[in-house]
């Protein structure tokens, strides 16, 4: 039930740590630190960051007893305050971008056509994500590969509906094994179009455009990504005759 709960949060787009100790201040009412970091799981190290975020975005808050801090989530209802202070700073956002790539634009220098990146840990794998989709349009579909391995199943599940605001934007297709059936993104992003094999596939794999993200979620998490116009048009055929043979 929790992880519903987890899920739900981190789709309005709290981190994962700020829905862990939001989750923790709603079940613990008014706490220290040390509850908060036991209940949560959340490192010691982290947890007074976390807490300061929430606090900015108005959804904890605190007293002082004895120069002791209890901090206490503000009511649930605040999340849709919080909803509406961030989508008035993403319009102001939207139109400082426009001014800044226009300057950017001109300091543009021409790039070689193929080139790969690597990236690592969780934040890494969100920022090759947000090159990899960064320029695409709705008209655009993203492909992919997805082998779902329980092993690592949760994490990335967690990891892929914290994207939500990054991949709704443009279509998607994707291809996986039978046990992506299994997969609590898969079951809950109704938006995709998802099929599934009984045969080995190539392995995590996204197309987009004339870029590959190549995923592994083994420890430590790497994502690859190539731009290469003729790497990506090779696997985007590839996936095309895959789906024709695959189940829905």
């Amino acid at each position: 039930m929790i992880d519903s709960y987890l899920q739900d949060l981190l789709r309005i787009g709290l981190t994962e740590g700020e829905s862990k100790v939001y989750l923790s201040l709603i079940k613990l009412g008014s706490s220290t630190v040390g509850p908060i970091v036991k209940d949560s799981g959340v490192a010691y190290s982290n947890v007074y960051s976390i807490l300061q975020r929430l606090i900015e975005k108005g959804i904890v808050g605190y007293i002082t007893k004895n120069k002791t801090r209890y901090y206490q989530a503000v009511s649930p209802s605040n999340l849709y305050l919080y909803l509406e202070k961030k989508e008035k700073e993403i319009t102001q956002q939207k139109k400082d971008l426009k001014l800044i790539i226009e300057k950017l634009n001109k300091l543009k220098i021409i790039k070689p056509t193929q080139e790969a990146k690597i990236f690592l840990g969780k934040k890494g794998l969100r920022g090759a994500y947000e090159e990899l989709f960064f320029g695409a349009t709705k008209r655009d579909e993203n492909l992919f590969f997805y082998i779902h391995e329980e092993e690592y199943a949760q994490e990335a599940d967690l990891f892929y509906f914290s994207m939500l605001e990054l991949s709704k934007s443009i279509k998607l297709r994707g291809i996986c094994n039978e046990e992506g059936r299994n997969s609590e993104f898969n079951k809950k992003a109704t938006f995709m179009k998802i099929k599934y094999v009984n045969f080995p596939i190539p392995g995590n794999i996204e197309i987009c455009k004339d870029k590959l993200l190549l995923v592994s979620w083994e420890k430590p998490i790497i994502g690859v990504l190539i731009h290469s116009k003729s790497l990506a048009e090779n696997f985007r055929k590839y996936f095309n005759s895959v789906w024709n043979k695959a189940k829905t």
